[in-house]
């Protein structure tokens, strides 16, 4: 029963860190749209940050506080080549969460270097990776 607990909670995370994850390009996008100093510019930077430490890091940080419980709870699943695939992709999904918040600190000091068309294009690998994900976890293919 704890167990099923503890899936849970790691579920409950996925969604919000994914929904962060999809919603926080967007903010920045649209701050580029607009200068320093701007009302739009400053509620977009104000938004972001908050995003990103409300519910992004603590999301990112939960996940892998509950999937590796779930994995400490059931060792056998170490055995299954399914999640071995999982976990690199949630490793990439990880490196993109970092280097989501790198960017968006960048597009915070002036945008230098960092297009919007750039972020539109990397506001679809997050989703692509979870589709990956939720097919291996649901069919486990191998």
């Amino acid at each position: 029963m704890l167990y099923l607990f503890v899936k849970a909670l790691h579920i409950i995370f996925v969604v919000s860190l994914m929904a962060s994850l999809l919603v926080y390009p967007r903010y920045k996008i649209h701050q580029l749209s607009s200068s320093p100093g701007e009302p739009l510019y400053e509620t977009m930077k104000k938004s972001s940050q908050q995003l990103r430490m409300i519910i992004m890091n603590p999301s990112l940080i939960l996940v892998w506080v509950f999937g590796l419980t779930m994995l400490w709870m059931n060792p056998a699943l170490l055995s299954q080549g399914w999640l071995h695939a999982k976990l690199l992709l949630v490793l990439i999904l990880s490196g993109l969460h970092g280097y989501f918040i790198g960017l968006g600190k960048k597009v915070d000091r002036g945008g230098d270097g960092v297009s919007a068309r750039r972020l539109r294009m990397l506001n679809e690998v997050p989703f692509l990776l979870m589709i990956v994900i939720v097919i291996l976890v649901a069919v486990k293919p191998f």
